[in-house]
């Protein structure tokens, strides 16, 4: 009546060995590191290594180790401080070919890294993490604005057959000089007609045949604002592809964005990531032009820009653009099935695969150029001081002949592994509307100060063994079958956080902590129910299997309308609340299998043999 058959024990643990076994890496502390990695993603030497323990060793700084984990450099140190030192004297040392962040590098034993078993990730709240302050170039989306308007004013005068004599940008503004009055008078209403709400017209001093257009007041703050806006969704679906559990992105002023990263893991790779605005540009190239003439003169024909390749040769390219990267719908890293080379395979929003399939259509067999463009911030030190500089890239990566018609679906070559794989992610986050600076970097500490934390952990331990000691003492042995039902939830809570890499914070602890209370409820029901059975007359055996089987309608109710609630929560929640969701539908699992099947495990393993059985400790 009470034997479970044998695959059920091995069942029970399997599961029990398999929780303790990725639950084992949380009793490992973190130890304070230095991360040294690429600024392109690139391999790094061995050499590098005794460059960094030549560096710090030299300013008195003792290491615990440098080694070479996931592509970058960790150097281990004793504490906090010496951690802060060691990544301002390298950023010092290192320059802007590697980027220095500070980290937090697990001492998990290698095999356990080995079974990918790693320890859970913790909070702002709890652990601290990684703080972001990002300054957006305004001035950026304003030349940017001003470019267009200086391409699509005299674009709309030619389509009306208006005379102009010329049209050029000045500062904050766009130009136009006319032949006379008339044509000038005729622009103007044509231009306030199409533009009344974007931009105001004027007359320039001493200057009676010249028209200066600027943004209106309310255009300016539109700019502003939707600038910001889009590169809060950008910075959002970028912190969403690291993976990276309970970010917060937030707006702070008119021009700055606040990043959070609890529990991050890789500070180099969302620092390398987060400010990056890398996109590609498809154009034709200028085939009968001459680029070396272009580059020896350093003027480039009507029509054209000059760009170079990454080997240094010259690249005349058509000014029009075919396509960029804020209209592809899709990008992936993969790799040319006939070349074996790293690819970003590309998927074009409708208007901009029409122009694809027109342009390849028009131009089987001429050349097109994929062009890379990236805004970078440099720093260097002068006399001790602190100097970033913008800087813009641009280069071809790529020239290829168009050898048939494409348009929706494509592929591009010519970056590296690790550049098609980053690459790929921005462009799938999407384009930042305007570059980011990051003005600020710092780790964070707990939010509630070690102190409460500390008094947090003890009142939590202090319950658990309260209730610990009241089952033992109320249900006697079965109320220790209860204990290690409690004990094994937690170890199966922390190990399932550890397998999703969750991040645990002060409400998902609240989460875990209702879960042992609903799992304690599940074992009382059952045991209460056991007690009724032996008042009844029944025998022992009896009354374990009814106190199972019939509690387990009202535990099963309970559990599944909570699970229902969590899992809404997890739905239309966010930040915190996701957080207490996660936990507490794990813990619903754990519990109702710890509560259920790990108790009646070792009350069949107890008693179920013991046929002569005449009272029972509950």
């Amino acid at each position: 009546m009470n034997r479970y058959p044998l695959w059920k024990y091995l069942l029970v643990a399997a599961v029990l060995l398999i929780g303790g076994l990725y639950a084992l890496p949380n009793l490992f502390p973190e130890q304070p590191a230095v991360q040294v990695s690429r600024e392109q993603g690139g391999t790094m030497s061995e050499s590098l290594s005794g460059r960094v323990e030549s560096i710090l060793s030299g300013a008195g700084i003792t290491l615990d180790g440098v080694s070479f984990e996931e592509g970058r450099l960790l150097a281990r140190l004793e504490s906090s401080s010496a951690q802060l030192k060691a990544a301002d004297l390298l950023k010092r040392e290192l320059g802007n070919d590697y980027i220095v962040a500070l980290n937090l590098a697990p001492s998990t034993p290698g095999w356990l890294r080995a079974l990918n078993a790693r320890p859970m990730s913790l909070g702002l709240d709890l652990r601290g993490g990684v703080h972001f302050l990002l300054e957006v170039d305004m001035q950026e989306v304003f030349d940017k604005t001003y470019d267009r308007y200086a391409k699509d004013l005299p674009r709309l005068l030619r389509d009306e057959t208006v005379r102009y004599s010329r049209a050029f940008r000045e500062g904050d503004s766009v130009r136009l000089l006319f032949p006379n009055e008339s044509s000038m008078d005729e622009a103007l209403d044509l231009l306030r007609g199409e533009f009344t709400s974007e931009l105001q017209f004027s007359s320039v001093p001493d200057e009676p045949l010249l028209i200066e257009a600027t943004l209106r007041e309310q255009e300016i703050t539109r700019i502003q604002d939707l600038a910001l806006e889009q590169n809060l969704t950008t910075l959002r679906n970028r912190v969403n592809e690291l993976g990276v559990a309970e970010p917060l992105v937030q707006r702070q002023g008119a021009d700055r964005i606040v990043v959070e990263l609890p529990g991050v893991q890789d500070t180099a790779e969302a620092k390398r990531l987060l400010g990056k605005t890398a996109t590609l540009e498809y154009r034709l190239v200028a085939k009968d032009q001459s680029a070396q003439d272009a580059a020896r003169t350093g003027v480039a024909p009507a029509g054209t820009d000059l760009f170079y390749s990454r080997d240094g040769e010259p690249v005349l390219l058509v000014e029009d653009i075919i396509a960029s990267g804020d209209q592809l719908v899709d990008a992936s890293a993969g790799f040319d099935q006939q070349s074996g080379s790293p690819a970003v395979f590309v998927t074009l929003d409708g208007a901009a695969a029409k122009k694809m399939f027109d342009t390849t259509s028009r131009h089987v067999g001429d050349p097109m150029a994929v062009l890379f463009v990236e805004n970078k911030i440099e720093t260097r030190y002068e006399d001790g001081e602190e100097i970033r500089e913008k800087r813009k890239i641009q280069e071809v990566i790529s020239v290829a002949t168009i050898r048939g018609v494409f348009g929706k679906r494509f592929q591009t070559t010519g970056l590296s592994s690790n550049e098609a794989h980053d690459l790929a992610l921005l462009l799938r986050a999407g384009a930042l509307k305007a570059p980011v600076e990051i003005v600020e970097e710092r780790t964070v500490g707990p939010s509630l100060g070690a102190d409460n934390i500390r008094q947090g952990r003890t009142a939590v331990i202090a319950g658990f063994l309260f209730v610990i000691v009241f089952m033992a003492i109320y249900y006697r042995v079965f109320g220790l079958f209860a204990d290690v039902a409690l004990l094994t939830n937690l170890v199966l809570i922390v190990a399932a956080l550890s397998l999703l890499q969750a991040t645990l914070t002060l409400p998902g602890i609240a989460g875990i902590v209702l879960t042992v209370g609903m799992a304690v409820d599940a074992n009382v029901l059952i045991f209460e129910r056991i007690r009724e059975e032996l008042d009844a007359g029944n025998s022992p055996q009896s009354a374990i299997a009814a106190g199972y089987d019939k509690a387990f309608t009202s535990i099963a109710d309970a559990n599944v309308t909570t699970l229902i609630a969590a899992l809404v929560l997890f739905g239309f929640g966010t930040g915190p609340i996701k957080g207490f969701a996660v936990t507490l539908s794990i813990g619903i699992v754990t519990s109702m299998f710890t509560a259920i099947i790990g108790t009646r495990a070792l009350a069949n393993l107890v008693y179920g043999r013991q046929r002569r059985l005449q009272t029972l400790p509950v």
